[in-house]
């Protein structure tokens, strides 16, 4: 018969056996290339009328080297359809876009690439996913647990730092839709990819040496049947102009 001590030993090495497990046969990682990585920022709702186009065409850059990221607002609500997908921050995050970009009010749908509003949109894909601007910082981006994220941010030329940044994290599904049964939508059955489903900023860093920022991140859980993006977008704090960005899609 098993002692407690024997039971006991044998299920702290299981433990450790399930943690090496993971780590070994579900570790997930990715590193930015030398050009900075195009971000792509949709803000869209499912109550304003003229947003299906604009999330059918953000769809197209699915399996492009563009980060995109689609963020519902709920500014059109009161029309008669709730948008559940729409967060207040998302809507802060519009109005800090806005006001770098000296706009007098925000709207949808609005398209924002490397921080810059872009009205003319439409036809600008290839425009959008073929820059090549070099990268001043490199990123790199682990999963340390299902829905715990670990990433370095570090000078591509330590000689000569960025002098500062901010961050932020976004988690980010493909594949959801809704019936829409009020307002300008009504009686639509609307699809969405790249729904921001997380968004966390993640501080601004002044920095004159060239040390690696490491930056820590706890995302919500996924949602069964829908692909999901783990995203870092590092930017230049006065003009929000992107400086790198990574996405991470992990199967585990």
């Amino acid at each position: 018969m098993a002692t407690f001590a024997t039971k006991f030993i044998a299920a702290c090495a299981l433990a450790t056996w399930a943690s090496a497990t993971f780590s070994m046969s579900n570790q997930c990682l990715a590193s930015s290339g030398p050009t900075v990585t195009p971000v792509l920022e949709l803000y869209t709702s499912e109550g304003c009328s003229s947003c299906p186009p604009a999330d059918k065409w953000a769809s197209a850059f699915k399996g492009k080297n563009v980060v995109v990221q689609a963020f519902h607002v709920g500014y059109w609500d009161y029309i008669g359809w709730v948008d559940r997908f729409a967060a207040p921050a998302h809507t802060a995050r519009q109005n800090e876009v806005a006001g770098r970009n000296r706009l007098r009010s925000i709207y949808t749908p609005q398209v924002v690439v490397n921080g810059r509003d872009l009205p003319q949109w439409r036809g600008a894909e290839q425009r959008i996913s073929g820059q090549k601007e070099s990268a001043q910082l490199r990123i790199e981006v682990k999963q340390l647990a299902t829905d715990q994220f670990e990433a370095l941010v570090t000078p591509v030329n330590p000689a000569a730092p960025v002098p500062a940044w901010a961050a932020y994290w976004t988690v980010t599904e493909h594949g959801h839709n809704s019936k829409v049964k009020a307002g300008e939508n009504a009686g639509e059955f609307l699809k969405h990819d790249f729904v921001v489903r997380q968004y966390t900023q993640a501080g601004e860093y002044r920095s004159a040496d060239a040390t690696p920022k490491k930056l820590g991140f706890r995302s919500i859980a996924a949602t069964p049947g829908h692909e999901r993006q783990v995203n870092l977008v590092v930017f230049d704090p006065s003009s929000g102009k992107t400086l790198q960005a990574l996405s991470l899609q992990c199967t585990g």
